[in-house]
């Protein structure tokens, strides 16, 4: 899969060093371990009694959620004193923060860009936690003359749903750049697996849409599209993309359970970046549609190193939250910092 910098891209990025980004992010991910010391070692002490039964809500068909999968499967769950029962959640994301927010979960995982505006109506939802970074992918029609993002002025960029990840997450990347995203492009909704098809009529000039779609797409149309952006380069390189989300009332009366959950899937994510074949095996029956090799390939190329907690988490969701105002995604009322300080919560403290 195609995860360079587009030429627009390349002269706000440094590059200083001569290794590859994934021997970056290993060494970044290995720091923050360190820095986080004793905080992440399996089998603490509060694990030694009786395990905590939590439900965790999450999508079986997001691949980037597969630390999830390896959490539950390698036994990290268990290691941390939790037994956990996943829910397969096939809801909207207000449904699914409606859920924490009532009790029917206790956790639940998702992409940021989803879940801000909601959080920003009230629900009672901490974010505790990252599992990677990457994911979202905007790719132009080359017959069309969509090579670069200054080409998408008088286009029409399809996407599977108005409020998907990836059409708010490019809207905004646009918006930054001077693009009126209400008046310079079009946005128009087609099934996610039929996106290809109307690029190839004509009907659509661009694709916003998230990994595996788009990988698949490329794969069954090879050559036909290019790369203009990409969640996991340039100014995002380093942020995160899906979240870990608890019930308020969860993280106030039983800190010591959110944070194994935390300690969990960040020590699954580093296995998923460590072995993306072994990963990719263990996730393989949540996709019989997506051969082992290929989801080895995209679990390769996210960031799951990446996967901040404490300050760190709460200036990624202040950043998104800025992304978000400017864009005009939340209220003009609504406060970044102060949004972010209310909706997270350090539970490794």
């Amino acid at each position: 899969m195609n995860k360079h910098l587009s030429q627009h891209e390349e002269d706000s990025v440094a590059t200083t060093s001569s290794w590859s980004r994934r021997d970056v992010l290993r060494a970044g991910g290995a720091a923050a371990l360190a820095g986080l010391g004793g905080t992440l070692a399996v089998g603490n002490a509060w694990s030694a009694g009786a395990p905590h039964k939590v439900t965790f809500a999450w999508s079986a068909i997001a691949f980037c959620l597969s630390p999830v999968v390896v959490a539950q499967e390698k036994g990290y769950f268990e290691k941390n004193g939790l037994d956990v029962e996943l829910l397969n959640w096939g809801g909207s994301t207000d449904q699914l923060l409606e859920a924490l927010a009532t009790g029917k979960a206790d956790v639940g995982v998702g992409l940021i860009h989803r879940w801000l505006k909601p959080l920003e109506a009230g629900f009672d939802v901490k974010v505790i936690g990252a599992a990677h970074g990457g994911c979202l992918r905007l790719v132009g029609v080359k017959d069309a003359g969509v090579t670069d993002w200054k080409q998408l002025r008088g286009k029409t960029i399809g996407v599977s749903d108005l409020n998907s990840p990836a059409k708010n997450f490019f809207a905004i990347h646009l918006a930054k750049r001077g693009v009126d995203i209400d008046k310079d492009v079009q946005w128009r909704v087609y099934p996610a697996d039929l996106l290809d098809v109307a690029a190839k009529k004509g009907e659509i000039q661009a694709i916003a849409d998230g990994d595996p779609n788009v990988y698949l797409i490329e794969k069954r149309n090879q050559g036909v599209f290019t790369e203009l952006g990409n969640s996991g380069t340039g100014e995002y390189k380093d942020k995160i993309c899906c979240i870990t989300g608890a019930r308020g009332d969860f993280v106030r009366n039983n800190k010591p359970a959110a944070a194994a959950v935390v300690r969990s899937i960040i020590q699954a994510s580093e296995f998923v970046a460590e072995n993306p074949n072994e990963a990719a095996r263990l996730y393989a029956k949540y996709s019989p549609k997506v051969p082992v090799e290929d989801l080895r390939k995209l679990l390769t190329d996210l960031t799951y190193h990446n996967h901040p907690t404490g300050t760190p988490l709460r200036a990624e969701v202040e950043y998104f939250a800025r992304d978000f105002h400017t864009a005009g995604v939340l209220k003009k009322s609504t406060d970044p910092v102060r949004f972010a300080n209310h909706v997270t919560y350090d539970v490794l403290s």
